[in-house]
């Protein structure tokens, strides 16, 4: 609790100069609102005793107050709405900037357990909740606390008893909260969580729009999203519910709260213990505690909301990166490309399988490897583990004789490129994603890259050529065209180690042919490693590993392996 509480206030930080001037002025909007009962009961008390000309004196003094107090208060509410909302955006802009840093640097192990519908919802649903939190809470609390406290000063003043007997109720209004809130919560919590489905699944079926086409399966869509939207209102439902009963039995409490006021007041009036006017303050009072209490309670969902979102908002920021640098992390200069794996286990979960135990491998700068195996065998994975996606459990990966781990991260993946089956493409520009490469290049370095990879001519069919919109991930654009600009990407970033991960394999002939060559040309004097599906790309490959059963059972050329008639020859003869 001490470190939500920390967590929390420290937003109000960089903008305590407006939370200070909201916080004066809700004090002066309840001390206003504490005022105004005491004229009005000065002003009955005394009008009687007063001559004509007198009273007429005392209305129009009493007539510029109330209109200075008023004017007042509208000043007051206009500061504590705009200016406490824009506190809120600001706040929760913060929030947003934080939490989406703190994502990107999350390792690879968070996002294969992640759905990214969730994380959008705790990105912008819960934050925008917070946010009006963030600004009503200190208002609210501040207005209630000196209303109360002022009303009960000047309740003591006018009958005491009858002050017990208000406050009693109020009292009990905050025994009924203490029990119902915790289990508000946890209703609320529900819908987040939720909410959070349905965006997944939006978010999974839209993302996969093609291929529900394809099959002709928009009705198991429907039917999946109307699952989770029924079990959405079905949460509702039961938070209605919760909701429904303590909002119901406060606002009886608090409207009961005038008539029983005036049921005891008339009982001491006609004891001679309590006087008409101090009856009209009081119920002018109890009308004073009444709209913050009603108005806490009317945004009890509205809080409830929030404190969930603010939960999840956590659970997110309490999550740490797996792959961090170490405490003396040097940078890689002058990269020959010499990577070697001695003796190295890995497996994605504790629990799991080893993908590889006491690998072994060795390769030089400037070679040229292949790997090959069945799939799920470790392939990409292997890759994977070079630029430090996931960490190994035993053994070490080296590049240049340094261990990777001692390698600052963001150097590390400077000097490893990556070419993979689908590589993603950004909404934007065909110029924007090639220098997405390499942000400090000019127009002239990204038209060469894109020549390089036999991308320029296709550009330049375009009408808006380097300009034109791709749409998101390249929607606009063919499989060829998308892999042929991943290309120069990797041409600009111009690394010392390659990795192309099943480049070619969703490609037609023709796209195959210029993806072929620009690998080539990119391959040249760098550090190289190829998985492929076809085997007929990597026939001229320095050395091809097979991996089988967690580990290397063969290397060579091609035509050694051939000649072996082992794993590889019976891979190749079923393409062959």
């Amino acid at each position: 609790m001490n470190f939500k509480l920390k967590k929390f206030t420290r937003y109000y930080k960089p903008y305590k100069k407006i939370f200070f001037l909201d916080m004066f002025f809700s004090i002066l909007n309840a001390l206003i609102m504490l005022t105004v009962p005491l004229i009005i009961r000065y002003v009955i008390n005394n009008i009687s005793n007063q001559e004509s000309n007198e009273t007429k004196k005392m209305l129009l003094i009493f007539v510029v107050i109330i209109l200075i107090l008023f004017g007042l208060l509208y000043c007051c509410n206009y500061f504590t709405i705009y200016y406490g909302h824009l506190m809120g955006a600001k706040m929760e802009k913060d929030m947003r900037r934080e939490i989406f840093n703190h994502c990107q640097k999350l390792s690879f192990s968070f996002y294969d357990n992640e759905k990214v519908g969730n994380l959008m919802s705790r990105i912008t649903v819960d934050l925008n909740n917070i946010s009006e939190f963030l600004h009503h809470l200190p208002e609210d609390v501040t207005m209630i606390s000196l209303k109360i406290i002022g009303s009960l000063i000047v309740f003591s003043y006018i009958n005491k008893k009858l002050t017990f007997i208000t406050f009693g109720i109020i009292f009990l209004i905050l025994i009924i909260a203490m029990f119902k809130l915790p289990k508000i919560n946890k209703a609320f919590l529900d819908n987040h969580e939720k909410i959070s489905e349905i965006n997944s699944q939006i978010e999974d079926s839209l993302a996969g729009i093609k291929t529900v086409k394809s099959f002709s399966n928009e009705n198991l869509e429907i039917n999946k999203f109307k699952n989770v939207n029924e079990n959405f209102v079905e949460s509702k439902k039961f938070s209605f519910k919760l909701i429904a009963g303590f909002f119901s039995g406060a606002v009886v409490l608090i409207i009961g709260l005038i008539p029983i006021v005036t049921s005891f007041s008339i009982f001491f009036i006609l004891n001679n213990t309590m006087s008409i006017n101090d009856l009209m303050t009081f119920i002018l009072y109890v009308d004073v505690i009444i709209d913050p209490i009603f108005s806490l309670i009317s945004r009890t969902d509205q809080y409830q909301d929030a404190i969930a979102g603010y939960e999840r908002f956590l659970e997110i920021l309490r999550i740490k990166p797996e792959i961090i640098n170490s405490e003396n992390s040097v940078k890689l200069k002058n990269t020959l490309g010499n990577i070697c794996f001695n003796n190295v286990n890995f497996k994605y979960r504790k629990n799991g399988n080893y993908v590889f135990k006491n690998l072994n491998l060795n390769i030089k700068s400037g070679e040229d490897v292949a790997l090959v195996g069945s799939s799920g065998i470790g392939k990409s994975t292997l890759c994977n583990l070079i630029p430090r996606f996931y960490d190994i459990l035993k053994g070490e990966i080296t590049i240049d004789n340094i261990n990777i781990k001692n390698i600052e991260i963001s150097n590390l993946r400077k000097n490893i490129g990556f070419v993979q089956q689908d590589n993603y493409l950004f909404s934007g520009t065909i110029l924007e994603n090639i220098k997405y490469g390499k942000l400090d290049s000019d127009d002239n370095e990204i038209i060469e890259a894109a020549k390089k990879a036999y991308a320029h001519e296709f550009i330049m069919n375009f009408p808006d050529g380097y300009k034109t919109e791709i749409g998101q991930n390249g929607l606009k654009l063919s499989g060829g065209q998308k892999q042929r600009l991943s290309i120069a990407r990797v041409f600009l970033k111009n690394p010392p180690i390659l990795i192309f991960d099943e480049a070619t394999s969703a490609l037609d002939n023709e796209s195959e042919k210029y993806i072929q060559r620009s690998m080539e040309i990119l391959s040249k004097d760098r550090t190289t490693i190829i998985i492929a599906h076809r085997l007929s790309t990597i026939k001229n490959a320095n050395r091809i590993l097979v991996l089988d059963n967690r580990k290397i059972v063969e290397q060579g050329t091609h035509q050694e392996l051939i000649e072996k008639k082992g794993t590889y020859w019976e891979f190749y003869n079923l393409q062959f």
